[in-house]
């Protein structure tokens, strides 16, 4: 019988800036050409929001006094792993992740992005139109990005 493994708590953003274009970064550890935003697990008890706002500083350098939160996805969304990345992957442990969204204003400028940060995990970054991000990220995480942009789809130009 196999083991089911659980989903890894985790928060995420989807940055606009002011003309409405998406933050996303190329991650350094992926040999295809696939562009993320930010995202990563959560601590044990932290707070969704000021986990999301942790991650993207440590992404991007983008300090959390230079985002507004605009609005959260009414439910956590998950993702599951391929099968040849399950068990390989944060340890083994988990078999995806479950992630709070939340949508959010860029109130600074492009000198404010730093993706040198003390753990580098992109090699670049650029903003995009919504309707771009689909295409952009990994195969398995497309439905995910799909409902994130439903999910956010009033705060989105038309």
């Amino acid at each position: 019988m196999k083991k089911t493994l659980p989903y890894r708590p985790a928060a995420a953003i989807m940055l606009l800036n002011a003309e409405d274009k998406v933050f996303v970064a190329q991650r350094i550890d992926n040999a295809i050409d696939a562009w993320q935003m930010p995202q990563g697990g959560l601590d044990p008890g932290e707070d969704p929001q000021a986990g999301a706002l942790r991650e993207l500083e440590e992404e991007t350098g983008i300090p959390p006094h230079l985002v507004e939160i605009i609005a959260k996805a009414p439910e956590e969304l998950l993702y599951d792993l391929p099968p040849e990345l399950m068990g390989k992957v944060w340890g083994g442990k988990y078999r995806g992740q479950s992630q709070h969204w939340f949508v959010a204003r860029f109130l600074g400028t492009d000198a404010d992005v730093n993706l040198e940060t003390a753990e580098p995990e992109f090699l670049a970054w650029k903003w995009v139109e919504a309707r771009e991000l689909v295409d952009l990220i990994v195969p398995f995480k497309r439905k995910l990005y799909a409902d994130v942009v439903a999910a956010f789809e009033d705060h989105l130009p038309r």
